[in-house]
């Protein structure tokens, strides 16, 4: 059995670290570099460094940034934000990522994955995805949480592991920002439904939630950002307990 990775993700606008509540409500959270060194020193598995409004902004994501932080760390970096093209992501993965995350530019044009797995292989591209569940189903947003695509997210995420992605990173909406835990039921869909690892991201507020998403689901990770970056779990401290309560991880 593979063992499971914790990773934190550094949200970026304007060059700092923020965090919001439901993808709204974006508060400062301090500087990326520091927070992604103090991370990999941690032992933190990987890093996920997303630029929350490149998209919006119609612009490339930051690329001094990225070499920063690659030139501060030792683990496995996957970067997003604003890519559309094969060219925008080679430019990242020369600044030092490992992985490239699309989201917004997939929906638009899917065989982007397609020409970024021709490119760098299936184990480069990351297709994360944001959705929200809205009754009677979970479908896919873009454009940072604020444009509703109507495609369901169990036939987005097949599509995309069809294409080529390596990875996908699954952000509930409903549970963003909230840490009242991981939404388990669409998390658990999704791995099932493909074949390629799973990051949970939305709602991580204590050791038990990632307690109960490595029990009750598939997931590979867990992904969260202000618990790690107010300290109120320290990443040794979140997998010596969950090594505690036998998780197996990494």
């Amino acid at each position: 059995m593979l063992k499971k990775r914790i990773i934190p993700c550094l949200d970026i606008k304007n060059g700092r670290t923020v965090k919001g509540v439901n993808f709204v409500d974006i508060q400062d959270a301090g500087d990326p570099v520091a927070l992604a060194r103090q991370y990999a020193l941690q032992g933190a598995d990987e890093l996920v460094f997303l630029d929350i409004t490149a998209t919006i902004e119609a612009r490339a994501t930051l690329i001094q940034l990225v070499e920063e932080i690659a030139a501060n760390i030792n683990i496995p970096f996957t970067v997003g934000g604003g890519i559309t093209s094969v060219e925008q992501a080679k430019a990242l993965i020369r600044a030092g990522a490992d992985k490239v995350s699309v989201n917004s530019a997939a929906v638009k044009r899917p065989e982007l994955v397609q020409e970024l797995a021709a490119e760098f292989g299936s184990q480069c591209v990351v297709v994360a995805v944001d959705t929200k569940y809205e009754d009677p189903d979970w479908t896919v947003f873009v454009s940072g949480g604020r444009t509703p695509t109507g495609i369901k997210t169990l036939d987005w995420v097949k599509k995309m592991e069809a294409l080529g992605a390596g990875e996908i990173l699954l952000t509930s909406m409903n549970n963003d920002g909230t840490k009242a835990g991981f939404a388990l039921d669409i998390t658990e869909a999704v791995a099932r439904n493909v074949q390629i690892p799973v990051i949970a991201s939305g709602g991580a507020g204590t050791v038990d939630h990632f307690t109960e998403l490595f029990e009750q689901t598939t997931a590979s990770a867990g992904l969260a950002a202000s618990i790690f970056h107010y300290g109120e779990i320290p990443v040794p401290e979140l997998k010596s307990a969950l090594k505690t309560k036998n998780i197996a991880i990494r």
